[in-house]
């Protein structure tokens, strides 16, 4: 009797020793994923913080481009107004209109760097060409933080849903919710149309 009763308990311990394994990787893995929004929103403000000056250096170049100018002002008006905090991952329209807002700015901000080729004093302008050099390295910042990003919140978001990870969701952590992860618009994912035949 008392050797069951030893056996029982150690295969009780040994079940909660297996099962400890994996109750900290939700919560690990979360925060993982937090810190990559982080990495994602401070390369969206380090971009955000280069958009006035870029724009009054080509306004003193460019006056007559003032529509393209105004664009890039209200776009990143925009996307600095909208309310980004920690609630933002897991909400998807709340995702949606902060993914949107910054792909507005992103194109208005195209079109901005593609004035230079009208003005050939602009594209010497050694205070341009820094701001232009800075804003094509924040974009690249901007696309590593983004994957990383997508990385970690495909880790979290997996965790939830696969085993052992689901039953911890189920236990313990009921309140953690699937994380929103960046995705390409349609109008992006078309293939652009060329045809040589037109005049």
């Amino acid at each position: 009797m008392r050797a069951r009763i030893v056996a029982a308990l150690a295969v009780v311990f040994l079940g909660f020793q297996l099962a400890g394994c994996g109750v900290n990787t939700i919560p690990t893995e979360e925060e993982r994923a937090k810190a990559a929004w982080s990495e994602v929103l401070n390369q969206y403000q380090r971009r955000s913080d280069l958009i006035p000056n870029l724009v009054e250096t080509v306004k003193g170049y460019a006056q007559q481009e003032r529509d393209v100018l105004t664009a890039v002002v209200e776009a990143r008006a925009k996307a600095t107004s909208i309310k980004v905090d920690a609630s933002t991952i897991t909400d998807p329209e709340a995702f949606k209109k902060f993914q949107e807002a910054q792909a507005q700015l992103s194109g208005v901000l195209g079109r901005l760097l593609a004035i230079q080729e009208n003005y050939p004093d602009l594209k010497s302008n050694a205070n341009f060409l820094a701001l232009q050099s800075q804003l094509e390295g924040t974009e690249n910042r901007i696309s590593v933080a983004r994957r990383y990003y997508i990385d970690a919140v495909r880790v979290y978001n997996t965790e939830l849903k696969t085993f052992p990870g689901v039953i911890w969701a189920n236990v313990l952590y009921r309140s953690n919710k699937p994380m929103e992860t960046f995705t390409i618009s349609e109008q992006q994912m078309q293939t652009p149309k060329v045809d040589f035949n037109k005049k």
